[in-house]
């Protein structure tokens, strides 16, 4: 089998019986380890009897773990990277680090894992063919709305991160954005407590409140249907419409012109409507 300098080892979302033989050899056979958390990495160490020095790589220190990595290839040595859980690089600071080793001439693999978004979409009953992976949505509300007015006409399924304290709110800016959409919510994936939660997102937002949240959460929405894509705008301002297209990388003239053909007005009625509205 090929060597490498580098290792992307993707490790069990919850459940330890899904770390696959070839992940195991392979963190027994490097000469060092980096984790986003040492503490959580140690356990998964521990369970398979592999000791090996740690590096801590995290957001907040990339940059300096980052060259110290590269230091440590420089001797020869070999190493990998694991996350807390799952596929490392993938909402993850790992991804950082892998484009750091490809600039600097170093051979990279991956031992590919688990993954709590792929998980989700086959458990979800939602449409696999074609999908949007999206992470965690901006927290700031404005850049969220941005986000939220651009996957507006996408007809493929969108998968979202949330943490159990914005999930209920997360759930509402989505419909409020996208519409009562179907959509599953999966939480504690692979784990003792693992639940998926579907309907539409009404009814999952109301299974939220009379339900307390608890764990790590992937929502799971169904993409535009034709309808929702042909007249998207029905329950926007003109200002907001011409705001979406603005948003999705139009200049202003561009988003004016689109707006006016989508609502069979002319451009200067739609100009001289926003224009009023911001003076």
């Amino acid at each position: 089998m090929r060597e490498f300098d580098f290792y992307i080892v993707g490790t069990p979302i919850g459940n330890l019986g899904d770390m696959s033989p070839r992940a195991v050899e392979v963190l027994k056979s490097v000469d060092f380890i980096a984790a986003e958390d040492t503490r959580r990495a140690m356990i998964l160490l521990n369970r398979f009897e592999i000791k090996k020095p740690l590096i801590c790589y995290f957001e907040h220190n990339r940059e300096k773990r980052g060259g110290q990595i590269i230091a440590e290839l420089e001797k020869g040595r070999r190493g990998a990277l694991v996350t807390d859980a799952g596929m490392p690089a993938v909402s993850d600071p790992g991804a950082e680090l892998v484009r750091l080793l490809h600039d600097n001439g170093f051979s990279v693999t991956a031992v590919p894992g688990p993954t709590a978004f792929s998980t989700a979409l086959v458990l979800s009953g939602l449409d696999t063919a074609r999908f949007t992976f999206e992470g965690f949505l901006p927290t700031q509300k404005k850049e969220r709305k941005a986000r939220l007015l651009k996957l507006r006409g996408q007809d493929c399924t969108l998968i979202f991160y949330e943490g159990v304290s914005k999930l209920v709110g997360t759930l509402r800016d989505v419909m409020d954005e996208l519409g009562d959409r179907r959509a599953a919510v999966c939480r504690e994936l692979t784990k003792l407590y693992e639940q998926t939660v579907r309907g539409r997102l009404s009814e999952i937002i109301d299974y939220f409140l009379q339900n307390e949240p608890r764990g790590e959460f992937v929502i799971v929405v169904e993409g535009a249907r034709e309808c929702d894509t042909d007249k998207f705008w029905q329950k926007l301002s003109l200002s907001d419409h011409v705001g979406y297209y603005v948003n999705t990388g139009c200049d202003r003239k561009e988003a004016i012109k689109r707006t006016a053909l989508d609502r069979k007005m002319s451009k200067s009625e739609v100009y001289n409507a926003v224009m009023k509205k911001e003076g």
